[in-house]
């Protein structure tokens, strides 16, 4: 039987989505969760605590901070990273998973797919867009930096990501074309997210700080 994938959840603040999130990976046979906890003052790590889950602390501020702890911590050969607030169906995972378990890529990322226009404000596509368009005139096949990316756990520590910050996710794509790995892009269902707003997609100021972090990996 497959080991374990460890769903690595990145946190902060998100206490009054996490119980629905963690219910929902709870129902998908062969998902682990484990919850990141970056410098919440709402209760995260004991919500998610209480609810079964692992939780370690990263106490650096930092998008990229949170994930590479939780791929330090993963006990799973197969890493899925995911946002915590709800915005990604549980039950869609394991088509991410599929590809990467099954070596026909070494990298799945999630196309995101909005299921209601404030899913994914005009900000945060347009951003969005230039991105993916920079990333494919470097030869890396997406058309979407979304939040969802499914890995082997040594492969992604291997790749050397530097980025602890918004720009993480960029720059794992970047040195992930660079190694000649293959990428499979899969559409995704983008919901609201369940309770509060988006550190990045919520705000102009959110999305302009993480395209900030982004443009200065490409630099």
């Amino acid at each position: 039987m497959p080991h374990p994938v460890t769903v690595v959840l990145p946190c902060l603040d998100e206490a009054e989505a996490l119980p629905a999130v963690l219910a929902a990976i709870a129902a998908q046979p062969g998902l682990r969760p484990l919850v990141v906890d970056n410098g919440s003052t709402d209760g995260t790590p004991e919500v998610a605590e209480q609810a079964g889950a692992t939780v370690v602390r990263e106490p650096r501020p930092g998008y990229g901070a949170a994930v590479h702890t939780g791929l330090e911590q993963a006990d799973g050969d197969i890493v899925c990273v995911v946002d915590a607030d709800g915005s990604i169906a549980a039950a869609d995972l394991p088509a991410l998973v599929e590809p990467v378990r099954d070596g026909r890529a070494e990298l799945a990322v999630g196309r995101r797919v909005p299921t209601d226009r404030t899913a994914f404000p005009w900000h945060a596509r347009a951003g969005n867009v230039v991105l993916a368009w920079r990333l494919r005139r470097l030869g890396v096949p997406v058309h979407d930096l979304g939040p969802v990316r499914v890995a082997r756990r040594a492969d992604l520590l291997a790749l050397g990501i530097t980025d602890r910050a918004f720009g993480y996710p960029l720059e794992l794509l970047l040195r992930a074309g660079r190694a000649g790995w293959r990428i499979e892009e899969i559409p995704m269902d983008y919901r609201p997210r369940t309770a509060g707003r988006s550190k990045v997609t919520g705000s102009v100021r959110g999305t302009m700080r993480a395209v900030r972090d982004m443009w200065g990996v490409l630099r």
